[in-house]
């Protein structure tokens, strides 16, 4: 499936991202200094699944599994403004983890912000992204995942679900300003939507049945993904293999 906005678009998507990047990280004069690094480490405890919500406003994202806490992270800035913020509640039944930028996304010259996430692979999670400026690579076919949510922001979103998931779940993504490629596990079931604003999106390696993408696996798999779609400026990728 292609669907294609009207006009030059890569020269629209360029023209826009740089007038977005500009506003949020151009001329606020936030003051940068040493490249700090910081480690934070979430234990697991009695919560039987945890809602983790990441919020960043601009820099590199990396997310992955394999994690024998609940979450291990690792961030590398040097805009000490910016050192992020870690919140954890807990229950007896659920878990909130929130991973966030602090306000003030302005700044100028050579500014490092890295954030490397690694969560639980065994314990359920719905998952939240909101991500800014910036390129993410987000790897959570290991993870026992309930529901994914991905807002994206301006920049460049690889999100890999590949692997072999034991439950249904849900993912939503919302674009933004730029490209994203989504992989999806060809042995899971899979049933898509994708709707497109101005821009692309494009789906390989599923079949078009009924107004939705499906691939092969769809009525006979222990697990199957859903997957909403909704394109903004930019280009979307989603490949089952």
């Amino acid at each position: 499936m292609r669907i294609v906005g009207t006009g030059n678009l890569k020269m629209r998507t360029t023209l826009l991202a740089a007038a977005v990047i500009a506003v949020g990280c151009g001329i606020n004069g936030v003051r940068t200094g040493p490249v700090e690094h910081e480690s934070k480490s979430i234990d697991l405890d009695k919560s039987e699944m945890a809602r983790v919500e990441i919020k960043m406003g601009a820099g590199e994202l990396r997310v992955d599994g394999g994690s024998p806490k609940l979450m291990d992270a690792d961030f590398t800035y040097n805009v000490p403004s910016w050192k992020p913020i870690v919140r954890y509640n807990s229950s007896s039944f659920r878990s909130d983890l929130t991973i966030e930028h602090p306000g003030g996304s302005g700044g100028h010259g050579n500014i490092t912000y890295k954030w490397n996430l690694r969560l639980n692979n065994d314990l359920p999670m719905d998952v939240v992204t909101h991500l800014g400026a910036g390129e993410a690579r987000i790897n959570l076919g290991s993870v026992s995942l309930r529901s994914l949510e991905v807002n994206m922001g301006v920049g460049e979103l690889q999100l890999d679900l590949r692997g072999n998931p034991k439950r249904d779940y849900d993912v939503s993504i919302h674009g933004g300003v730029g490209q994203a490629t989504v992989y999806l596990p060809i042995s899971a079931g899979i049933v898509a939507n994708a709707t497109g604003g101005i821009g692309n999106i494009s789906v390989q390696g599923l079949e078009s049945r009924n107004g939705r993408w499906i691939n092969p696996a769809h009525e006979h798999a222990p697990a199957t993904i859903h997957l909403d779609v909704r394109g903004g400026i930019g280009q979307i990728t989603v490949i089952a293999e």
